[in-house]
């Protein structure tokens, strides 16, 4: 095979051309991938964690992973960054994500370099040096790397996935999907899934993510593929049809305790932890199972069961595309990656779990005894439930803590499994190197016989972060090769170097009360011997805690980790994030009918402060039915609306609370201009209430308190759009058509906001919980 240099991508046409034709043909073909290259399958879970499924040990029944991991490897100190956007981030560009400026969520973006969620050129992603290389791609699933004033329908959408190298996208841009009326995308066109009972989007991607795979192999057999089949399962909302969930009945109901104990022998069994590997403490955090009361357990065991069932439908899933694989004679060189969780499993749901977890993410918890009628609903679509935080601890079993907490291996280490048939020679092993999810692009690189590139596009590439694992795929012995390595998160922050490990942990992920001082933070020590994180040295060996801080601080440095920033909540609103949006200062907004699916980010932020939503159209003699404008969905938003005729406004307070100021005389036929004026309360802190009028013709037609709003985020079960409430969820159920279509002419609806809110952020969770009260 000719040989060229691959290090500067696109490979210039000029080369190419001197080829030598093939069949004597003229060639104008692209590109080649290495004779031999695999295909390549990443399969990557949301929130699971370390101890979850049976291939790990834990409770959920996962027949796809145990039969890829006894046909392949199981890698047991594989790890990630602790939250979403930045181990994917990581994941496909092989770099730190503070490095490619992804050092939280795209929805908490900041403009400080390392925090912006704006990818650099100079990282080119897998896909784009993969298709470049000659390899069909094709995405599916949860992409949460798109800035979010970029998602709209004006772009710029090169940090979008058709745009980071990826043929084919289908899936959501989003931290989290409503499973069953999820805000899809296919490539950069919105999409709404069928009208189907029985939809769910885990099946929706795989079903499409089967059909790529088969097209690619009809129609280019001679071409590798690289598919990537990200699940939006198993995070939060954990929706799943009952009968998964019935098959867990009862199966939790001896509380997250005795289940850990459970899951660390199953793990000791399994040798994916050493026989002699302790099971660290629950922290005073979270409580006892034997100190809640009944109804409490109750409400947690039926939660879990939705989680359990949740995970097993995914592997399900799983499993359809990999018999997909082998049907089309693809599977033996096909290098398959299963990481099972971008991050530890999520304790966001709070200590009881709650049925709206976008309600949790702005700081509010349900209780038991709210949620104790409403278990019936728990995995459909009427709730949003997520787990208790003793679950997510009992899930990341052996190690401490979760999901966002970086400094322990419970937010960050995850069960992976690789599968290659002609590449692994023995197989159904464990595998104890040290590795990171920053690892995965030059293992797969160096799989396909593919350099790291050192210009993509015109541009000179970053340093590349992470190390190959192939070394490790036929010895066992081999001495690992990632041997330093950062972790950070809202403050939580660690450190591995040579075995050992420093870390302090800054704030626990369910409580949004301020946190100490990060200079008063503790500091913990682990030694290589210590697999769980389990023995604190750091009062023993004061010297070598001071050398793992300083290699930290080192680290910190280089990845434009600081200065640190320990905001959560808040963040969630641009106008204190200080990140850019769709507005670029403007105060107003004219919409017109059609314009739906925007993100919150793409029209004024009308959350902690004064606004105006005004509105002319024209209706018939019926009055009008349905959405002028809404925003939202079922567990969170607002919308303005004719009701049988007759306007009103209504305020969905995360599906518990809702305020209506309704008119009382329906409109008669002809144009009408619908005016509604919001004046936010002069207080302090978030999610504040005010006084809605009503003003229809320039006549006040009705008033009302609206006593609690949204502080942050509406979520991802809604957005905003005109004339209907066309996607996700309802912000109510109230519409005459399920969409809540606009049976009128609508000229323009005008939104303009007032007021600033709240700089200066206070203890976000006491003010709300205050406000509960």
């Amino acid at each position: 095979m000719t040989k060229f240099d691959r290090t500067v991508l696109p490979i210039p046409d000029e080369v190419l051309q001197q080829l030598p034709a093939r069949s004597g043909a003229l060639n104008l073909e692209s590109v080649a991938a290495p004779e031999g290259a695999p295909n390549v399958v990443i399969v990557l879970i949301d929130d699971m964690g370390f101890g979850a499924t049976s291939a790990f040990g834990g409770p959920s029944h996962s027949p796809t992973a145990e039969e890829l991991a006894d046909s392949g490897l199981r890698y047991t100190r594989f790890h990630t960054t602790a939250l979403c956007s930045p181990t994917r981030q990581a994941l496909m560009t092989g770099r730190n994500h503070h490095a490619v400026n992804m050092a939280s969520i795209t929805n908490l973006a900041t403009p400080v370099p390392g925090y912006t969620s704006v990818r650099p050129r100079s990282a080119a992603t897998l896909a784009e040096v993969l298709r470049l290389n000659g390899y069909n791609t094709g995405a599916f699933g949860k992409m949460h790397q798109t800035p979010p004033w970029e998602i709209s329908p004006v772009g710029p959408f090169d940090r979008w996935p058709t745009g980071e190298g990826f043929e084919r996208f289908y899936g959501i841009v989003a931290g989290e999907a409503n499973q069953y009326a999820p805000l899809l995308y296919d490539g950069t066109t919105p999409v709404s899934p069928p009208k189907d009972a029985s939809y769910h989007f885990s099946e929706d991607i795989v079903d499409k993510s089967i059909e790529w795979v088969q097209t690619q192999k009809v129609l280019a057999p001679q071409k590798p593929f690289f598919l990537y089949l990200s699940f939006g399962a198993t995070h939060a909302p954990h929706h799943v049809p009952r009968e998964w969930i019935e098959k867990y009945r009862g199966r939790f109901d001896e509380g997250w305790d005795a289940e850990r104990e459970r899951i660390v022998a199953r793990q000791r069994e399994l040798g994916v932890i050493p026989p002699d590997c302790p099971l660290t403490s629950r922290h005073d955090e979270i409580p006892a199972w034997k100190d809640l009361t009944d109804d409490e357990r109750t409400v947690a065991a039926r939660l879990m069961e939705a989680f359990a069932g949740f995970a097993e439908h995914t592997d399900a899933q799983v499993g359809r595309l990999v018999r997909a694989v082998k049907e089309v004679d693809a599977f033996d060189n096909t290098l398959f990656i299963y990481i099972m969780g971008d991050n530890g499993a999520s304790a966001e749901g709070g200590i009881h779990g709650t049925l709206n977890e976008i309600a949790s993410l702005n700081g509010i918890h349900d209780s038991p005894d709210a949620m104790l009628d409403m278990l019936d609903e728990v995995g459909g679509p009427r709730a949003y439930n997520h787990f208790s935080a003793g679950w997510a601890h009992a899930t990341n079993t052996p190690y401490q803590w979760t999901k966002q907490v970086a400094s322990h291996w419970g937010g960050t280490r995850v069960g992976t499994i690789v599968h290659w048939p002609r590449g692994i020679k023995e197989t159904g092993e464990v595998r104890t190197q040290w590795h990171h999810v920053i690892d995965v692009m030059p293992t797969v690189l160096e799989a396909a016989g593919l350099p790291l590139p050192e210009s993509v596009n015109g541009t000179t590439q970053q340093r590349t972060d992470g190390v190959s694992m192939l070394y490790s795929f036929n010895d066992p012995q081999a001495a690992e090769r990632h041997t330093t390595q950062y972790f950070e998160m809202f403050g939580n922050r660690g450190i591995y170097h040579e075995g050992w490990t420093a870390c302090t942990k800054h704030v626990t992920p369910w409580d949004h009360s301020k946190a100490i001082p990060l200079a008063e933070d503790r500091w913990e020590l682990y030694s290589p011997e210590d697999w769980s994180q389990a023995h604190d040295l750091a009062e023993e060996m004061p010297e070598k805690l001071a050398e793992l801080q300083a290699v930290f601080e080192r680290e910190a440095k280089a990845n434009n980790v600081l200065p640190l920033d320990d905001r959560r909540v808040e963040r969630f609103n641009s106008d204190i994030a200080g990140r850019p949006d769709l507005l670029k200062g403007r105060t107003e907004m004219v919409l017109r009918r059609g314009m739906r699916r925007l993100h919150e980010a793409a029209v004024p932020n009308v959350k902690n402060k004064s606004h105006v939503v005004h509105a002319s159209i024209t209706v018939g003699e019926d009055g009008g039915e349905g959405a002028i404008l809404s925003q939202g969905g079922r567990f969170g938003g607002w919308t303005l609306w004719l009701n049988e005729g007759i306007p009103q406004y209504s305020y969905n307070w995360f599906a518990r609370e809702r305020y209506d100021v309704c008119a009382q005389d329906r409109l008669g036929p002809g144009v009408h201009e619908v005016r509604y004026e919001f004046e936010c309360d002069d207080a302090p802190g978030f999610g504040r209430g005010g006084t809605g009028r009503l003003i229809v013709d320039g006549h006040e037609v009705a008033n009302g308190r609206i006593e609690r709003t949204v502080p942050f985020h509406t979520g991802s079960s809604g957005s905003t759009d005109v004339g209907g409430d066309l996607e996700g969820s309802p912000v109510i159920d109230d519409y005459r058509e399920p969409d809540g279509s606009f049976s009128g002419e609508i000229h323009w609806v005008r939104i303009s906001i007032s007021g600033d809110a709240a700089p200066t952020p206070p203890a976000v969770n006491a003010q709300i919980e205050a406000a509960l009260q």
